[in-house]
Parts: C-alpha cells; sequence; structure tokens
C-alpha cells in the first residue's frame, strides 16, 4: 500500500442490512459477539440495528453502544420523530437518517415530492441535531434519483446539521462507470463527505464502491461476507483487501483478522462460506494446474497476487485432473520415486480425478506412487535374476 494513499473510513451494516438478508437472525450474544470483532478488525463504524424494530432491538443496540468499542456505533432510523426517540433510548450518539430520494419511492413510502421529502428531511435533522445526536443522511435508492433532486437533498441534510450523505444503490442498478460519475456530481452539489452503499444485484458492487471512492467518496458502506438482501452488498472483505492490494486507498482494517470474522459471521447467519469466495474462500490459495504449479514451486510470485501469509494462511498444492510432475514431486519428494515411477504415478492420478470428479487426497496420491516404485522395483529385481 502506498504511503500517499487517501484514507478510506469503513462503516459495516453486517448487524442492519446483513441482517436482513432472507432468513438471517443474529442472536444477542451473536451480534455483540460480531460487533466486537468487527471493532477489533478496524471497522471506523457500526450500523448496530434499527432502534423502532422494538425493545429486543433497543437492549442488543444498547449493548454494543455500552461495549466500550473504539468505532462508532449509529442506529439506523427512518425521517420520523419516533424512531429518533427510540434511538435515543438504545443509547447511540449517531444515526443515520434514511430518506428515499427517487421519485418512485417518495410516492410509494411518503406520498410526496422532492421539496417536500426535502423539508421533511430538515426538520427531522434539525430534531435529531436539537437532541445532541450526530446525524448522517441515507439516501435511499439513490441510484434511480435526479441529479437535482439529490442535491435538493443534500442541501436539505448540510443545512440542517448533517455531517455525512449516503448515496444508496438500493437495487443494484449501477456500474463502475455510472457510479463514478454519479459520485462526482454529488461531490459537486455538496460539502458533506459522501459514504458508497451498493447492492450486488449485477455482481458489481465491489467494483461500484471502488468506482464511488475514485469518484470523491470517502466512506464504505460493507457488510460481511457481503451479506445482506437479495443479492447482498459489498462485503467487507473484499473492499478492504482491494484497498490495499490496489494501493489506491488506506484503511485501518487488520487483513489479518478478515477470515476469523467471515466464519463467525457465516456460522451466525447459517451459512457457508464459498469455496471459492474472494478472500476467504477456503479454495483461494489452492492450484491444481501444472503450469501454475511449477511456477509457484519456483517462485511464489509468479502465481501470486495476494500473499496467503497475510491471511494467516498458506498455499495449498492440489492433486486432480491437471495436476503436473512438479505437483508429483512435490508431494512425493521423500519417496525416492525414478522419473518412471513419476510418470505412471500421475496417468493413474489423472485417471483417477477424471473417473470420480473430485481431487485425490494426498495421502491416496503418495500410496499410489509408492505403489509404482514398488513394481518397478520389482519388475528390476526380476530381470536381474532372470537374464
Amino acid at each position: 500500500m502506498q504511503d500517499s494513499a487517501p484514507r478510506i473510513f469503513v462503516n459495516d451494516t453486517t448487524l442492519r442490512d446483513g441482517e436482513q438478508a432472507p432468513g438471517v437472525a443474529f442472536s444477542f450474544n451473536e451480534k455483540l459477539a460480531i460487533a466486537r470483532a468487527l471493532d477489533a478488525a478496524g471497522i471506523d463504524e457500526i450500523e448496530a440495528g434499527t432502534p423502532a424494530m422494538g425493545p429486543d432491538e433497543i437492549h442488543t443496540i444498547a449493548a454494543i453502544a455500552n461495549a466500550n468499542l473504539s468505532c462508532a456505533v449509529m442506529a439506523w432510523c427512518r425521517a420520523l420523530e419516533a424512531d429518533v426517540d427510540a434511538a435515543i433510548v438504545a443509547g447511540v450518539r449517531r444515526v443515520n437518517i434514511s430518506v428515499p430520494a427517487s421519485r418512485i419511492q417518495m410516492q410509494v413510502k411518503l406520498n410526496a415530492n422532492p421539496a417536500e421529502t426535502a423539508e421533511s428531511l430538515r426538520r427531522i435533522v434539525a430534531y435529531a441535531r436539537d437532541r445532541d445526536l450526530e446525524v448522517a443522511v441515507g439516501c435511499e435508492d439513490s441510484s434511480r434519483a435526479t441529479p437535482a433532486d439529490l442535491a435538493l437533498l443534500a442541501h436539505s441534510a448540510q443545512d440542517s446539521g448533517a455531517f455525512r450523505i449516503r448515496y444508496a444503490d438500493t437495487l443494484g442498478v449501477l456500474e463502475p462507470f455510472g457510479a463514478y460519475e454519479a459520485i462526482r456530481r454529488l461531490s459537486e452539489a455538496t460539502d458533506l463527505a459522501i459514504e458508497f452503499h451498493g447492492h450486488d444485484d449485477l455482481g458489481l458492487a465491489t467494483a461500484n464502491t471502488l468506482a464511488a471512492l475514485r469518484g470523491g467518496a470517502r466512506h464504505a458502506s460493507v457488510t460481511v461476507l457481503g451479506l445482506g438482501e437479495r443479492a447482498g452488498n459489498a462485503p467487507l472483505e473484499e473492499i478492504a483487501v482491494a484497498a490495499a492490494q490496489t494501493g489506491q486507498y488506506a484503511t485501518h482494517i487488520n487483513i489479518s483478522d478478515l477470515n476469523d470474522l467471515a466464519v463467525l459471521v457465516a456460522d451466525a447467519a447459517g451459512r457457508a462460506i464459498g469455496e471459492t469466495k474472494a478472500i476467504v474462500g477456503r479454495d483461494i490459495f489452492s492450484h491444481e494446474s501444472g503450469v501454475h504449479v511449477s511456477g509457484l514451486l519456483k517462485d511464489a510470485r509468479a502465481y501470486q497476487a495476494l500473499d496467503p501469509a497475510a491471511f494467516g494462511r498458506r498455499h495449498a498444492i492440489v492433486i486432480g485432473k491437471h495436476s503436473g510432475l512438479a505437483a508429483i514431486r512435490a508431494i512425493c519428494g521423500d519417496l525416492g520415486l525414478d522419473p518412471e515411477a513419476e510418470t505412471m504415478a500421475l496417468a493413474e492420478i489423472r485417471a483417477l480425478a477424471q473417473r470420480n470428479k473430485r481431487a485425490v487426497p494426498v495421502d491416496h496420491a503418495r500410496r499410489i506412487a509408492s505403489a509404482f516404485q514398488e513394481i518397478l522395483s520389482a519388475r528390476r529385481a526380476d530381470s536381474r535374476v532372470w537374464p
């Protein structure tokens, strides 16, 4: 990471938007454990939940707010006085007040036009500020709003004392070029700090978030594993590692904590981590291809962009249909195989992997190689006895 890389802030909403994923319901203890793990990993801000859901949610948010975390703890609110009051009961000092930004959502949710929505926002932000709350404003469905309507909401937020505005690609309809341009336009319309909240319906949440950062956003809204509604959100682990790997941005995220954090959230959510999931998947440092393994064994940099040691992991050689002699030698170096035994073992291993449609366990592959070596040794012994 470059020393001159600009600092970005990572705002995690696993406990709010992440829990809105179908079938996910964190317990009190799970939420508290996740909050503490997020804090230990270097998150700047946790969106801990929605106080308007009732006493149980307020109790959980209060426990997080009083857990002596280093990061900021925020509650999500609608533009309603009752929601702000519930956040105060929960003991948070920071709220995200959300309003619809697109005209279709303004009409459906509020039966209001942009001017009415902006005035409502101005009133509720002032209400929260009068009660000593720090206020960020979330503009829901920003990606389907007009630039003029977004600018109007931004002006209302700024004039009434908000410190940040969230551009939400609520339906995940953006692509990176559009995300860049949208944030660039918004940054020209307001002095507020800009947060980007991207959904992954098109599989572009990470790319859109990075593009938004380039466009002027300095806050990235994320969830662990991308957990969230529908296709989910921009994954914390992808944004944190991409920021470091590309050298474009600096964060306070501890990369080495990401695997354990992912396991904690996956277990609490009752969801398996995909084997090839970027950054935290089981197989992302596994290699089977003969060409790749040969290069990796000579110099890991040949086929290594991410250093597995940074994640507390290491490369794994998988033995299968695409393996080459370099892999056989790597796992059987202590068996004293001669070249003919290596070649015979490789052919048998490839055939076995093809039949079973899966990798061959290393111990099994070693037994195959050892058996061929014994066969060859026996044949040579016989040839000496019977010339």
